[in-house]
């Protein structure tokens, strides 16, 4: 294995620190050609720190495609993932208006929880401090289309008594002054399972729309960890690019 080195006497967290050397890691031919990356035992061997770091900093790349980790297999450079940078994306409720259909809140539930370990890696925040989460089933006159699941990160300051049934960007812009503006988003194929199927009127193992995304205000801090299920017979995501 290539000899790793990071700044223990560095200002910089020693998690970004192993994120900057990873990105460099994946760069090199032998990991772009589909080699293992090193495992996490090793490089927390070789770096001094603890695994907990360097799998904080390996959330950080697979949660934006660049490295895909398989249980009792290892860790390698993803190639079939296609990163787009839109120039506008709006909320489902303004998605909606725009084709003259009313948003529709079927079920809403809000509860704080512990966040998992990619929601804590996002919001760069310990595994121990509860976040809001908000799960919506929504959907127009016609019936249920999606679910949503809306973990809200800690320095916001909500307290879980809004009114959700409200556009979640509108609450923030007009009783936080937050402002989004930055969407990473995932978007994948999945079947449905019977708690998925009965929420979404629709049978079990029928395909649904998979997004995740991490919303950001304009300085890039994150906002919003969010995962959406649509039913794939209501939906279709188009994405316009231009080439420069």
């Amino acid at each position: 294995m290539k000899k790793l080195k990071i700044n223990h006497k560095s200002g910089v967290p020693l998690h970004l620190q192993v994120e900057e050397l990873l990105r460099e890691l994946i760069q090199q031919p032998e990991y772009q050609e589909g080699k293992f990356l090193p495992k996490e035992v090793d490089m927390a061997n070789q770096l001094g720190i603890s695994r907990n770091t360097i799998r904080q900093a390996t959330n950080k790349l697979v949660y934006e495609g660049l490295l895909i980790r398989k249980k009792g297999v290892g860790t390698k450079v993803a190639h079939s993932q296609v990163n787009t940078r839109l120039d506008d994306w709006v909320s489902f409720t303004k998605e909606m208006r725009k084709k003259g259909l009313e948003v529709i809140n079927y079920k809403i539930k809000v509860a704080w929880q512990k966040p998992d370990e990619a929601i804590a890696s996002a919001f760069e925040i310990p595994e121990e401090t509860e976040v809001l989460k908000v799960t919506r089933l929504r959907g127009t006159d016609e019936g249920p289309s999606l679910v949503s699941e809306s973990y809200l990160h800690p320095r916001i300051g909500l307290t879980g008594e809004e009114d959700f049934n409200k556009p979640l960007y509108e609450l923030l812009e007009e009783n936080f002054s937050i402002l989004v503006a930055i969407s990473k988003e995932e978007i994948s194929a999945r079947i449905a399972n019977k708690e998925l199927a009965d929420l979404l009127e629709i049978e079990e193992g029928d395909p649904v729309l998979h997004r995740k995304r991490l919303v950001c205000d304009p300085g890039g801090r994150p906002i919003e960890y969010n995962i959406v299920q649509y039913r794939a017979d209501s939906f279709t995501y188009s994405i316009e690019i231009e080439r420069h």
